[in-house]
């Protein structure tokens, strides 16, 4: 574009000093009845985040993305990088993907192979893709615990409301010294960037304003950094009917923080009004000092009437901190009334996503029958019009019922097929409104009413003697069967808790495959058989006398998570207490040798304690004896007295 053009755009940009006082301007911001335009940001700032503390030599990366949708279902774009320093060195990231709604998930092949942990009823690719199972978890405290537990330390944590898209780089030398504790609004700097569209872009117009001068403001919130930064704003004001408005008077109005520079691009004469310097792309070295704005929204609307004199508030928006703006705003002139055009003779085409429509269909199995349910707000979403659902056979056709279209049928009906006794298969045919041809969908679910399942206890990890009695103190192994069994099966342990009575709290060995107890231990998951292991303290009071174990045994078709079913099952254990009955040999001789040490050490303190501690008077009398020149014969003194404890006795 000529550069004079843009010279000119300099010289029409206004410089303003604030208001000596704002009054309420008699406009007041709705959300649009339609589309009118788009705000899409780019920004490294999350609700809730973290990095954290890694070892310089260490390989492994876990990276925690707790993501919030607000709409049924959404579409997400994540995109894997590694720094240009660690292309060529082994990594071992882990990605664990935590999603709050639906989304269809685009994963942009990486540079180097991840491990991703999902939930696959909440996340549909649109590319196969491979992956782990990842429990449900209701609050971050027990999603970030469940992360460090299974796979160390973590790297990053990151949650982040609707996002279209997020660039997530691997490999980089750790930026904390300090474990990874979440923070409200933290800057994930060069680790994460994300881009989303900005919610509730307002508009609206000054009653009683003659004009048609419309503004455009952006209020960008502080940041927690206060280094100089440079935003880019894109504007773009083009008509998709290409019948855009001749003279359109626009001003676009920037407020953020003082630290911000703004970096225009925009092929339109606009006027602007910023906070801080900016400058336009095309000459991105000639800065121009903006001016001081309200940082309140009545103020910056007060502002868009009094000094730039607008009539229209085209778009009113607050997002956080970013480093990429993008602002869309259609500007067409009005239609020309022309004769009516003809009437359209065959009907319009209808994009319908059949991929994503194919995920949604998910059939549920009792012990008698198959249904798929599909609600008409997520057809509505997928832009589907759909004339009914039928199974193999034809005349089984889907009912609606409470704003959803219901297809059901029993085991042995509607064309159903049972494969290896437990798997019931059929189709499902798809007529849409466009197409008189249906597409068939093929759809499998597990029979509950085919599977059973067994538990038994064991005193040792040989499982060779079951046994009812477990002891406090001492290790319980337990053996889980699920039968029959066939290779397309996976089965695991969903959860198991210890019910001690009413006199003790229960035990939660494990939930949701989370091990929820130190005493618990997983021994083998085989495809016939679970095997672990669990402790009883030894030191209970009151001691239970029974407990009961229940447990839930996860059963699904392998590759199809949405097969799921849980199989229940329970046993009686009597609880014993080895400690006063149980006595071994060595622990009898100790506690007698014991007895008797004690004993002894008593009876002579007790003597030493009497010999010492009686009156003079009550001793006994000490025999004196004669000198050798007297009578050898012993003489009692005269006129002695003796006395004894027992008697008494004086000179006659």
């Amino acid at each position: 574009m000529d550069g004079a053009f843009y010279i000119a755009m300099f010289l029409t940009a206004c410089v303003f000093s604030p208001a000596s006082s704002l009054e309420k301007a008699a406009c007041d911001l709705e959300l649009p009845d339609s589309e009118t335009g788009k705000v899409i940001y780019t920004t490294n700032q999350v609700s809730q985040g973290c990095l954290g503390q890694k070892s310089p030599n260490s390989a492994q990366e876990v990276h925690v993305l707790n993501l919030r949708f607000s709409k049924g279902i959404s579409e997400l774009e994540l995109t894997i990088q590694i720094s240009k320093e660690n292309v060529l060195q082994p990594r071992d990231v882990h990605i664990i993907l935590q999603v709050q709604g639906s989304i269809t998930l685009l994963l942009q092949p990486p540079e180097i192979s991840v491990n991703l942990f999902l939930d696959p009823t909440k996340v549909f690719f649109k590319e196969a893709n491979n992956y782990s199972l990842l429990p449900d978890f209701f609050k971050m405290e027990e999603l970030l615990n469940w992360a460090q537990k299974t796979h160390g330390d973590i790297t990053s944590y990151a949650e982040i409301d609707d996002p279209q898209s997020i660039v997530l780089h691997v490999g980089q030398a750790s930026a904390s010294e300090f474990p990874c504790i979440p923070e409200s609004n933290f800057n994930m700097r060069n680790h994460l960037t994300w881009k989303a569209i900005a919610p509730g872009v307002r508009s609206c117009r000054f009653s009683n304003v003659p004009g048609k001068k419309v503004a455009h403001i952006l209020k960008v919130t502080q940041g927690s950094s206060s280094s100089p930064q440079t935003v880019e704003v894109k504007m773009d004001l083009s008509c998709p009917l290409g019948n855009m408005v001749p003279t359109l008077d626009t001003v676009l109005i920037l407020q953020g923080p003082p630290n911000v520079n703004w970096l225009i691009d925009s092929n339109h004469n606009v006027q602007i009004g910023t906070t801080g310097e900016y400058s336009f792309k095309i000459f991105p070295n000639k800065t121009i000092p903006g001016s001081i704005l309200s940082d309140t929204m009545q103020g910056l609307l007060y502002e868009a009437l009094k000094k730039f004199n607008a009539s229209i508030i085209a778009s009113y928006v607050e997002i956080p901190p970013a480093s990429h703006i993008a602002l869309w705003a259609p500007s067409c002139a009005p239609k020309v009334e022309t004769s009516p055009s003809p009437v359209l003779t065959t009907p319009p085409i209808m994009t319908c996503y059949l991929p994503l429509l194919t995920s949604l269909l998910l059939p549920q199995c009792s012990p008698d029958s198959m249904t798929l349910v599909l609600k008409k707000e997520f057809i509505t979403v997928l832009k589907c019009q759909i004339k009914h659902l039928s199974f193999r056979d034809p005349t089984c056709q889907s009912q609606e019922k409470d704003n959803q279209m219901v297809l059901s049928s029993t085991l042995y009906g509607c064309g159903m097929n049972v494969k290896k006794g437990v798997i019931l298969d059929n189709e499902v045919a798809v007529t849409l409104t466009s197409s008189s041809i249906p597409f068939l969908i093929n759809v499998e679910c597990l029979n509950t009413s085919a599977f059973s399942v067994h538990m038994e206890a064991y005193n040792s990890q040989k499982f060779l003697q079951t046994s009812r009695t477990i002891e406090l103190g001492q290790r319980v192994y337990v053996q889980v069967t699920v039968t029959p069994i066939i290779e397309e099966i996976i089965t695991y342990l969903d959860s198991c808790s210890l019910d001690l009575g009413p006199e003790a709290d229960p035990v939660e060995l494990i939930h949701d495959q989370v091990v929820r107890s130190p005493r618990m231990s997983l021994l083998t998951t085989n495809s016939d058989r679970i095997r672990f292991s669990f402790l009883l303290r030894g030191h209970m009071v009151p001691t239970p006398m029974a407990a009961t174990l229940s447990c839930d045994v996860g059963v699904i078709l392998e590759g199809k998570y949405e097969t799921k079913i849980l199989l229940k099952t329970s046993m009686k254990l009597n609880i014993s207490n080895p400690i006063p009955t149980s006595l071994r040999m060595p622990a009898v001789l100790g506690i007698t040798f014991g007895a008797f040490i004690i004993g002894a050490l008593l009876t002579a303190a007790l003597w030493y304690i009497y010999s010492h501690t009686r009156p003079p008077g009550k001793r006994q009398p000490v025999l004196a004896t004669a000198p050798a020149s007297e009578s050898s014969s012993t003489n009692h003194s005269i006129g002695s007295t003796q006395s004894t404890p027992c008697s008494t006795s004086s000179m006659a």
